[in-house]
């Protein structure tokens, strides 16, 4: 950690799990591998009959299933689970969580930091494409199953999709602690429930397991490159979900996740998938659903109830990351303030959020009716996953250089092979944009703009408000002497922790009076996901009853400030909300031909700014002690 950094905010404590190794892992099965886990679902499909099918014969097959096979090893065994799980910021992970340890170990002000800004904006702008796309692929493919137990099934398929969904964003409310519980044993269920499957037709056919030789996916390539180029945007679908083992690190802890991976996901998923090789090596026919079909007929229908479950629980966990990414932007600034609920009074990580729970909901139905099947929604999918493992290979091509210090002999073929293959996938998913993969690249074009729109205009309104800004000893020394004093606490929240916050200047023009004891606070949210609690405030005494207080949160928290100043009582005494006044600004945008934004973009940002929640109700400030005072910036 830089000097500057390690000045600014003490180190918080990490996370520590106290829970036994296998029951952590457990808890990750559930959680952490629903995605990649419900892939064998519609993946194989997708490859041999999707929008560029391949022939079912031993070439193809096997060139698949070691293409997938190596995909699984390289990119989430060497990358995710052997590199990236150890670039934990305070035991968080995800693009955001790597950018703020990035930024915080290498030092502000680099060359290339405002690049690698937009790369962890353009990455979470990707994710939410994915969270959009990951509820609907999953649960359409498994209840697509119901056509190979009965071909009359298949007009319910939509309707059935479009319910469950219904049912699972409902109960966001509620929240998950309850059901959570659940998600463990059935997703370990359904992993032993593949690996059985995988195993049967893999006893089958042994001659299978040949296709783990890497020359087979050489072979497929020089046979045919085009088709071997275009395969790869299916092939792809087997890696879906690895960007969660990173995004989930903080729920877990990094052995856990890479103990589930390596010893029962990996396995698990590697013999169903060799399995449904051997099974179309037997039936070519079994490749327009081969998963369901390596099923008995008997038991299609509680695989497909299995694969239902497993798919809600995939999207359960993806929905839950949403709400986690859209808190942390909201902490860094990169989104308006927004309504936050907490669904748990012990789990400061069980939260809902409406307006992102509604909106996320609208997209997924209008997916289903929109695509209608899983196989175009394939289409679509691997667009938002190839991107996002191509921006973060790039972000941690900069840690390992400027923060691990890596020799370049080491960091050169690193970089060299990851950028390679993941730009092979998304090149070949590139070809899909007709197809369907237009809609990620629209939805991460317009939460980009949203994001940095709200990002520069944030940083253009607090330069306006330093600008007109009176030095606080200037103050001090006119108003105290002259203005009449009243018994009690005023705070007056201020974005910057210099000058005279305008709510202030307006409560004295209008009212002529000034508090006995006056505090200027200001809420500052770290780099670091959790601030500990001797590191929580920075005061200093102005004078004449004036205190300027710092109160800082790591981006993973949420502010309450009336009980942090509970246990605060260094400015005069302890505060008693009842004598405590919180005076707050509202800015009223007047958009202007000033440089730093197009016009269009600063009423955008005016906007974004009218429809944010209100600090009162961010800042959890009671209703009945706060008085708001306007004001009017020009941007």
């Amino acid at each position: 950690m830089s000097p500057a950094a390690g000045a600014a905010v003490p180190q918080a404590h990490g996370h520590h799990h106290s829970d036994s190794l296998r029951k952590l892992a457990l808890g990750a099965i559930g959680v952490v591998y629903g995605d990649i886990g419900t892939s064998p679902l519609y993946a194989m499909k997708e490859v041999f009959v999707g929008h560029h099918p391949l022939a079912v014969d031993q070439l193809h097959i096997f060139g698949v299933v070691s293409l997938v096979f190596w995909s699984l090893v390289l990119i989430v065994t060497c990358k995710y689970v052997m590199t990236i799980l150890r670039a934990d910021n305070n035991g968080e992970g995800g693009s955001l969580a790597l950018l703020a340890l990035i930024q915080r170990r290498s030092g502000a002000g680099k060359r290339w930091e405002p690049g690698l800004v937009v790369l962890g904006v353009l990455a979470t702008a990707l994710f939410f494409g994915d969270c959009m796309i990951t509820p609907a692929i999953s649960v359409l493919s498994a209840v697509e199953g119901l056509a190979t137990v009965e071909q009359r099934f298949d007009s319910f398929v939509i309707p059935i999709s479009v319910t469950i969904l219904i049912g699972l964003f409902y109960l966001q409310s509620v929240g998950t602690a309850r059901v959570g519980r659940l998600f463990g044993p059935i997703m370990t269920i359904y992993f032993v429930t593949l690996s059985a499957l995988g195993l049967y037709h893999v006893v089958a056919q042994p001659e299978i397991l040949l296709a783990l030789d890497p020359r087979w996916a050489f072979r497929f390539a020089a046979a045919d490159g085009m088709l071997a180029f275009l395969a790869l945007g299916s092939v792809v679908l087997a890696v879906t979900g690895a960007e969660a083992l990173y995004a989930d690190m903080g729920h877990f802890g990094r052995k856990p996740i890479a103990y589930a991976w390596l010893w029962f996901v990996f396995p698990a998923l590697m013999l169903n998938y060799l399995g449904q090789g051997a099974l179309m090596l037997s039936d070519p026919t079994a490749a327009k659903n081969p998963f369901f079909l390596m099923a008995p007929e008997q038991w299609r229908l509680p695989l497909v109830i299995l694969a239902t479950m497993a798919t809600v629980i995939a999207s359960q966990a993806v929905i839950t990351g949403a709400y986690s990414v859209v808190q942390q932007a909201v902490q860094l600034g990169l989104m308006p303030r927004i309504r936050i609920e907490h669904t748990s009074a012990s789990a400061a990580g069980q939260i809902y959020i409406p307006s992102i729970n509604w909106a996320l909901l609208t997209m997924v139905l209008l997916l289903i009716l929109g695509f209608r099947e899983s196989s175009n929604l394939a289409a679509a999918y691997g667009i938002a996953v190839t991107g996002t493992m191509f921006i973060s290979t790039c972000m941690v091509a900069v840690l390992i250089q400027r923060v691990w210090h890596w020799p370049l002999w080491a960091v050169v073929p690193f970089v060299a092979v990851f950028l390679c293959i993941d730009g092979l996938y998304f090149s070949s998913n590139l070809t899909k944009v007709p197809d369907g993969g237009w809609f990620p690249l629209l939805v991460a074009i317009i939460v980009f703009v949203l994001l940095t729109t709200w990002a520069t205009g944030r940083k253009l309104m607090l330069e306006r408000m330093r600008e007109g800004a009176m030095p606080i000893k200037v103050f001090i020394g006119s108003a105290a002497g002259s203005a009449t004093r009243v018994p009690g606490t005023a705070v007056f929240m201020t974005s910057t922790p210099e000058g005279v916050p305008h709510a202030l200047l307006h409560n004295l023009k209008h009212n002529r009076v000034l508090h006995e004891r006056v505090i200027l606070l200001t809420v500052k949210v770290s780099d670091m996901p959790y601030v500990a609690e001797e590191s929580r405030f920075e005061h200093k005494a102005l004078g004449e009853g004036f205190h300027r207080v710092i109160l800082r949160y790591g981006f993973m928290e949420s502010p309450d400030i009336p009980a942090a100043l509970k246990s605060f009582d260094e400015c005069g005494g302890e505060f008693r909300m009842m004598e405590t006044s919180f005076f707050l600004s509202r800015q009223t945008l007047l958009p202007s031909a000033r440089p730093g934004m197009a016009i269009w973009r600063e009423k955008l940002f005016a906007w974004m700014l009218r429809n944010a929640e209100s600090a009162m109700e961010f800042f959890r400030l009671p209703t009945n002690r706060v008085v708001e005072l306007g004001s009017q910036i020009e941007i």
